[in-house]
């Protein structure tokens, strides 16, 4: 059943936003705080009820102003896993995912499909940061949800859990064929679980399309916030140093990082910064900066202020440097050249090095 949104309302902040959702599909809501991500969430949840607009999923409606008809939440067919986990703290799992409505026997099968099968009688004290995030994400599948909304459900825990619990909800998406809403401000996160993104800003819908197009799309990327703007680049393991780095294979040469743990050949990926990123016109030499990426620039965005995003073509990828204005200018930075990007390998910390999931 597809889900269908289209809500416009002057307060608590203006907002105008569209978009709909396919069976089995995960969209994620990105954009700067305040630009309306959440408050979207809560209207189709029937937490929070706009000004006008619909909310249809399938032939059913959730919400039609023009006929004053809203379901209440507790009747629209939902799933909801919060940023902080909301479990009772008196309860066991198997209590918490019952508490939804779910009969001992479907809790304790949810609970299994999350890898929680033989925890169910222990309580949210006596369960990790992430299984209790596995808790949470169990209670909402309970309902049999029509849809699945997801609030920053993993910025509570750290980078490494989070990676199991990205791998967790891919493992899902095979048993998931509804449709799947995220809200996030990690891209990275956008870029793993995502099939498609949909940049808001002030309330309004400025990018919406395929996620690897949005996640190299320069206005895209303002509007989502420039500290944010990165790429990820696929690489093998090739070796490991006695000095302590990583040799990595990448389709353009080598690439050294602090030590990655793996065996030779393994894929990874390695999420870089676009302002840990310079530019160079020529090769450079005598220099500390050990990773030196060929490339050829694809686009360059100035910025409202003294910056500029620059995409570079890097094999069949891509990798972003923020760089001044000043420096697009004295370089003579133009698209279709070839330069070079230059990477610290200290710049890359350790959970911006991912695993490829096979």
């Amino acid at each position: 059943m597809t889900l269908e949104v289209a809500i416009a309302a002057e307060r608590p902040i203006p907002l105008d936003v569209s978009f709909k959702v396919a069976p089995g599909e995960l969209l994620a809501l990105v954009g700067p705080s305040g630009a309306g991500k959440t408050t979207v969430l809560r209207a189709i949840a029937g937490l929070w009820q706009p000004d006008r607009g619909h909310v249809r999923v399938g032939g059913e409606t959730w919400l039609d102003t023009a006929r004053h008809s809203s379901l209440p939440t507790h009747r629209r067919r939902l799933g909801m896993v919060f940023q902080s986990y909301a479990l009772f703290p008196q309860m066991t799992a198997l209590g918490n995912v019952m508490a939804a409505g779910a009969t001992a026997e479907r809790a304790r099968e949810v609970l299994a499909l999350v890898h929680l099968a033989g925890l169910e009688n222990r309580r949210p004290a006596e369960l990790s940061g992430g299984q209790q995030q596995r808790v949470a994400v169990a209670r909402a599948l309970a309902r049999d949800p029509a849809v699945l909304l997801l609030d920053e459900p993993f910025s509570a825990v750290d980078r490494g859990t989070r990676e199991g619990l990205y791998a967790e909800i891919e493992r899902l998406r095979a048993h998931l064929n509804m449709p799947v809403v995220l809200v996030t401000h990690d891209m990275e996160e956008a870029r793993r679980l995502s099939d498609r993104i949909v940049v808001i800003d002030k309330g309004r819908v400025q990018r919406d399309g395929p996620t690897e197009d949005i996640l190299y799309d320069p206005l895209a990327l303002r509007g989502m916030g420039l500290r944010e703007a990165g790429a990820t680049l696929s690489a093998q393991i090739d070796g490991q140093e006695a000095d302590g780095l990583t040799r990595l294979h990448t389709a353009t040469g080598p690439l050294w990082l602090p030590r990655i743990g793996g065996a030779t050949g393994e894929v990874v990926r390695v999420r870089i910064m676009a302002h840990d990123v310079m530019l160079a016109r020529a090769r450079p030499e005598g220099i500390s900066a050990l990773n030196v990426i060929p490339g050829v620039i694809e686009s360059i965005l100035p910025g409202d202020g003294p910056g500029a995003l620059v995409t570079l073509r890097v094999g069949q990828e891509r990798l972003l440097a923020r760089i001044t204005q000043r420096s697009v200018q004295a370089m003579g930075l133009e698209v279709g050249q070839n330069c070079f990007a230059l990477v610290k390998s200290m710049a890359v910390a350790r959970h911006q090095v991912g695993r490829e999931e096979a």
